[in-house]
């Protein structure tokens, strides 16, 4: 990439991972990346090796790559919450349904949902696939029961009963394959408060907001934080309480926002934080912030401004700088076609080697040369963006 020899060089690079709503431990991410490095670097021609994270901290890993000639050093730290997601998931199948029918009453009752079909229809067809799954699930289990007693009488009650329930367990135990349960315990999640963050995981990014400030006192070029899915707004949030506090100077402050579903959360009632960040961060000179998502991706609100469309843009408005990760471009069409029905697997594809990369590569903006703002500073927003104000609750006080 010739374009960037006169560009300033970046030796060392911390980076703050922040994961979405995932029961799977955190050494998931770092496999993920151990592997999908080395693809992209046979790919792009570039040299990628991880190592063990020393010292103390979260779960991470450490970086070493050589780009463009320069050899980069990047320490890679998780926020660790998967034991909260597990813990929320851990409900009966009856307490799943009750979510259900609360959740549903949110995003209906406030008018969230309707405000969310003005804007991209994979995440909000997502977000019925789990009410609608659960549903026919519920519907075969009364079947075995009517049938049970059409064929025995009142006697095939009980029997008709059991097999009803284990039925539903069943379809319980292939969730891996429905997402059914994992989707509904998803948007539960984020509808249970209306938009307000629970106590628990509030904890987990106080202590990972100490972090990042703590990094950003240190000799490295670049403290980059990523945000991927609902981890977006949670790095909303965590670099909104950094920034309220932190001093001028310092290394170059990054945020990397990927796959992200802000709408779910900010068009919620109670989202009044979460929208004061949202408008606060835009407005940051010293923050570098750029929002990736792809049309592709049915599970993210692919190019929606989550500024904008929450309806807290300001005359100050900066960022996000938001861009496409173009998919049907950037993968061959062999790949894209193998890939284009796994909407769980694309929805972690900008993770992912990419067999026709373009700007968008993950490993080079993680552990490459250059930071976040010297990587896209000539580049414009998508002409494909949505910026319109779509949400109706739009308060910021708290």
């Amino acid at each position: 990439m010739s374009s960037q020899i006169n560009q300033p060089q970046l030796r060392r690079r911390h980076v703050f991972y922040i994961p979405g709503y995932d029961p799977i431990p955190a050494r998931r991410y770092r496999e993920l990346y151990r592997t999908e490095s080395q693809a992209q670097a046979e790919i792009s021609g570039y040299q990628v090796a991880l190592a063990p994270r020393t010292g103390d901290g979260p779960f991470g890993w450490h970086v070493s790559s050589v780009q463009d000639g320069v050899e980069v050093q990047a320490d890679i730290e998780v926020l660790v919450w998967s034991d909260i997601v597990q813990d929320s998931m851990s409900g009966s199948i009856l307490a799943t349904y009750r979510q259900l029918g609360q959740t549903a009453w949110t995003y209906i009752s406030t008018g969230t949902l309707k405000r969310l079909r003005q804007l991209r229809k994979g995440p909000v067809i997502a977000a019925l696939y789990p009410v609608g799954m659960l549903q026919l699930q519920l519907l075969a289990a009364v079947l075995v029961v009517i049938l049970a007693v059409t064929l025995v009488g009142w006697w095939g009650l009980l029997p008709g009963l059991a097999m009803a329930y284990g039925l539903l367990r069943w379809f319980r135990k292939i969730d891996n394959r429905l997402f059914a349960y994992y989707l509904m315990h998803d948007y539960a999640y984020s509808a249970q408060f209306q938009g307000e963050v629970p106590g628990k995981l509030q904890h987990r990014l106080d202590e990972f907001a100490d972090l990042i400030a703590a990094a950003l006192k240190t000799d490295v070029d670049e403290v980059l934080v990523v945000g991927h899915s609902s981890g977006a707004h949670l790095g909303v949030s965590v670099l909104a309480d950094v920034l309220r506090r932190q001093t001028a100077g310092g290394p170059a402050l990054s945020f990397l926002t990927l796959g992200q579903v802000v709408p779910m959360v900010s068009f919620l009632p109670k989202a009044q934080k979460l929208r004061s960040d949202l408008q606060f961060l835009s407005t940051q000179a010293t923050l570098t912030w750029v929002d990736v998502s792809a049309p592709g991706d049915g599970c993210s609100f692919a190019l929606c401004d989550p500024v904008a469309v929450s309806g807290v843009a300001g005359p100050a408005k900066k960022w996000p700088l938001v861009l496409s990760a173009a998919f049907t471009q950037t993968l061959s069409p062999e790949r894209w076609k193998a890939l284009r029905w796994k909407f769980f697997r694309l929805h972690f594809q900008y993770l992912c080697a990419f067999d026709r990369p373009g700007t968008y590569d993950y490993f080079r903006i993680t552990a490459g040369p250059l930071t976040l703002a010297e990587r896209f500073k000539d580049r414009a927003p998508s002409n494909s963006r949505i910026e319109t104000p779509v949400s109706k609750h739009t308060d910021t006080s708290r």
